[in-house]
């Protein structure tokens, strides 16, 4: 189905000199139209590519290969730090399945959450709901099922994200199309999961018409914040959140099938609006706030800050509604900075030109955590009418905390296609970069296509280190974490007495450990490079 290679990269800077190196470039090849979600990142910085493909029928009979139906199926590439293949899996059901949201567990597993036409059979081990279900699987490391869940009802629903929360939980969202149990043609819909996939609550978000949740983020006391692209006006009820069904049953918690609703409060500016929703950590609204102009604005990421949240998107609105910037040409980049209430702190907008789609953000924290020093952006541009030499590229934009643009630019490689579009975004601890996106010569054709970037710009806003370990104290499992530049090292483990119980040699950046055979106590890692460079650090068990 594919073929892995590297390339070298040209990098267009607007606002002074690129200091850009390409550390590794992977292209997926496809014969098919294959969709790419997400890039995530693993506790020891390696790489979960997820998304959906058609599986070749000319691929070799491999285990994984037999089960296919030539539909869409769940499609995952592992990549190593060096951007080398780990492993490769496909889920499959009998008819299309597609792969929308991945998040890496506490435990260095992931949970993937897509929508799902199949009924039970090949890997769905649940029959349909009715119509479109949300499919969810969890995974180890290695891609070994551990459990799977079908969530849905006789109406439409699609997944859109997840995530695992403090209590190593998991918040499922998505949309279910004219459920009864709704507001409108289209509502958002929160599941509430054990870390067993066990269901302890559901809750549907909306208004009079159609609102779609386009992101999720854990907060910082194990709740949720939506991001939610809303065509809708609100619904004034004297009882917010109703409860509408709970079964009471006697082989099944009275909270088992907890489904709640909660209508949207907040009145539309104009045709679309980001509306933003905060859920505690039971999964019930704190707090809600709706922002726009008189066009259609379009939610896409949202991130955390020291003292807030980022959200962001892009706009065809003037200065009107809640919308204080204007607008340049076609679409332009729209962030807002809230506090932890929701109250706006800032807002600002960019342009390059024709209609600027945003789909990724990350924010660079301090050490501390406690204050926030730039907001990177990565996005692309359609071309609107007319066609420009950056058009249909990867581009980059770097803010600084106070969303002052610092500088952009664009990424060219030498697999340049007419059709290159990114899908995800993500700045890694040591400063640098992965971007992973589609590229085409031709729609119906999509390669996925992933570069891992260094910039200098970024890594002088890195606080260096010479190791971290974490978690730590540790129960089982520790990764190490070396912060200066080698090519070979050795991870050495003693004990308080100076007795030698573990070496490790490595080409990474971060190293997984196992302690499980340690008792409790304190103990000495030493890291020793092929640069003569060492540092120690010491691991507490639990």
């Amino acid at each position: 189905m594919k073929k892995f290679y590297f390339g070298a990269f040209t990098l267009c800077t607007a606002l002074g000199v690129s200091a850009q190196e390409v550390i590794w470039q992977k292209d997926i090849q496809s014969s098919t139209q294959d969709f790419l979600s997400q890039v995530t990142t693993t506790i020891d910085q390696q790489y979960l590519i997820t998304g959906s493909s058609i599986q070749s029928k000319s691929q070799p009979q491999a285990a994984s290969s037999q089960k296919q139906n030539y539909g869409y199926d769940f499609h995952l590439v592992k990549l190593n730090q060096q951007g080398q293949e780990v492993w490769e899996k496909y889920f499959s059901g009998q008819n299309h399945d597609y792969l929308s949201a991945t998040v890496t567990t506490q435990d260095g597993g992931f949970l993937l959450a897509g929508t799902s036409y199949s009924g039970k059979g090949l890997d769905k081990k649940e029959d349909s709901k009715g119509g479109s279900d949300i499919w969810l699987i969890r995974i180890n490391e290695f891609g070994d099922e551990l459990w799977q869940k079908t969530l849905g009802s006789s109406s439409d629903e699609e997944a859109r994200a997840v995530i695992q929360t403090t209590d190593l939980g998991f918040f499922v969202a998505g949309n279910v199309q004219n459920s009864s149990k709704g507001y409108g043609s289209k509502d958002v819909l929160i599941t509430r999961l054990d870390k067993d996939g066990k269901e302890l609550s559901q809750l549907i978000l909306g208004g009079k018409g159609l609102d779609e949740v386009e992101k999720m983020i854990p907060t910082r006391d194990g709740g949720a914040l939506l991001g939610i692209y809303s065509r809708s006006s609100s619904v004034k009820t004297n009882n917010q959140q109703s409860k509408i069904n709970t079964n009471t049953s006697t082989d099944k918690p009275a909270t088992y099938n907890l489904l709640s609703a909660t209508s949207k409060q907040s009145d539309n500016f104009g045709e679309g609006d980001y509306w933003i929703v905060k859920l505690d950590k039971n999964g019930k609204v704190e707090w809600e706030k709706n922002f726009g102009g008189k066009g259609d604005d379009h939610i896409r990421t949202l991130a955390l800050t020291s003292n807030g949240f980022i959200i962001g998107g892009e706009s065809r609105s003037e200065r009107s509604g809640n919308k204080t910037v204007g607008l340049e040409e076609g679409t332009d980049l729209w962030l807002i900075s809230l506090n932890e209430r929701g109250d706006e702190q800032w807002q600002k907008s960019y342009n390059f030109k024709n209609r600027d789609i945003l789909m990724g953000m990350s924010v660079l924290h301090s050490a501390d955590d406690k204050s926030s020093k730039g907001i990177l952006l990565g996005g692309y541009t359609q071309a609107e009418g007319r066609i420009q030499a950056d058009d249909e590229t990867f581009w980059i934009l770097y803010l600084d905390q106070n969303g002052n643009e610092q500088w952009r630019k664009h990424v060219n490689g030498e697999s340049r296609q007419k059709e290159e579009r990114l899908s995800d975004l993500k700045l890694n601890r040591d400063g640098s970069i992965i971007l992973a996106g589609t590229s085409a010569e031709e729609l119906g054709k999509e390669n996925w296509k992933i570069v891992k970037l260094g910039d200098k710009q970024v890594d002088q806003l890195i606080e260096k280190y010479d190791i971290k370990i974490y978690p730590n104290p540790v129960s089982d499992y520790a990764y190490v974490e070396i912060g200066f530049d080698f090519k070979d090292a050795d991870i050495l483990l003693y004990d308080m007495s100076g007795r030698q119980l573990q070496s490790i040699k490595t080409k990474n950046k971060v190293t997984k450990i196992n302690t499980q055979a340690l008792i409790q106590g304190a103990y000495l890692i030493t890291i020793k490079t092929d640069t003569n460079k060492t540092a120690n650090a010491k691991l507490i068990k639990k």
